[in-house]
């Protein structure tokens, strides 16, 4: 009889490890990136569609590491705002990191979205778990040349445009701005998330080509368009599908590390501790001696 007791409670013991391992699982990470205007990432990703196959992306994969396959992963932690001291010249769209410099190759021909200059833009912003934060938005400066490496220099010294704690919506952020109408042809948008619920700080890359603004119209439609319906956003040479930009994530990618809620781990780890001990304590019951 004490050998059936003792492995029931051996058993017991041996499950309340999983139980500790969920009560210290780190919080959920926030991953994220662009995906209109397309950031270099996500286009050269598995899920860009066409642009994943353009000349850009082949090359940018073949010189990324394999940790890049992570496309909304690009982040540093504890950069505290020191953006600019932290990423060296040339490694603004890696964030400095070994693993994305693929997407620090100076060339023109990366996937880009057309826009309007001096227009409304909505930018979307991927992700998958609420945080709070601040999004930045920066323009390159007129004249500035994607053919050679991109320098904080390249950049206006402030945003053009912020969003403070917006709200996260169908898997993603929407941040409002309206475009710089002093810019032409091919430019960058440079977005920085500075999350304030976690130490990260995430940086994208995405290539548009700018408009002139109709004459007269300061960047806005003519009043003859006003009551048309705004075009959508066009990328070059191929655009990802609008379906892959904002599906939910599949459910292995809460196996990703520090993605995906706690929660449901910590109460199926409880349960499961509960239902084995009662097993034990019946197993117990059922094996005691009558007297």
């Amino acid at each position: 009889m004490i050998s059936y007791r003792t492995a029931a409670v051996g058993a017991l013991l041996g499950a309340l490890p999983c139980l500790f391992t969920a009560l210290a699982a780190p919080p959920a990470q926030a991953h994220g990136a662009p995906t209109d205007p397309v950031s270099r990432t996500f286009a050269c990703s598995p899920e860009g569609g066409g642009a994943a196959r353009s000349a850009a992306c082949r090359a940018a994969r073949a010189a990324n590491g394999p940790e890049a396959a992570d496309w909304d992963n690009l982040r540093i932690a504890g950069v505290a705002g020191e953006d600019r001291e932290r990423i060296p010249d040339g490694k603004l769209c890696s964030g400095g990191l070994e693993a994305y410099r693929g997407l620090d190759l100076p060339r023109a021909d990366w996937p880009s979205t057309r826009l309007s200059a001096g227009a409304d833009l909505t930018l979307t912003y991927r992700s998958t778990i609420p945080h709070t934060g601040t999004f930045e938005l920066y323009l390159t400066k007129e004249g500035y040349d994607p053919a050679r490496p991109l320098k904080w220099s390249d950049l206006e010294a402030k945003p053009f445009a912020t969003a403070k704690d917006p709200a996260l919506v169908d898997d993603a952020y929407h941040i409002k701005a309206t475009l710089p109408a002093d810019r032409t042809g091919r430019q960058l948008l440079y977005t920085i998330w500075r999350n304030t619920s976690t130490p990260d700080t995430y940086y994208s890359c995405s290539d548009v080509v700018l408009r002139a603004p109709a004459k007269g119209s300061s960047g806005a439609a003519p009043s003859s368009e006003a009551a048309a319906p705004p075009a959508q956003s066009a990328t070059e040479p191929t655009e990802p599908s609008r379906a892959a930009a904002t599906p939910a994530r599949a459910a292995s990618s809460a196996a990703d590390e520090g993605d995906g809620d706690t929660t449901p781990v910590l109460l199926a780890g409880g349960a499961s501790v509960l239902v084995l001990g009662a097993g034990v304590a019946a197993t117990v019951r059922r094996r005691r001696p009558s007297r």
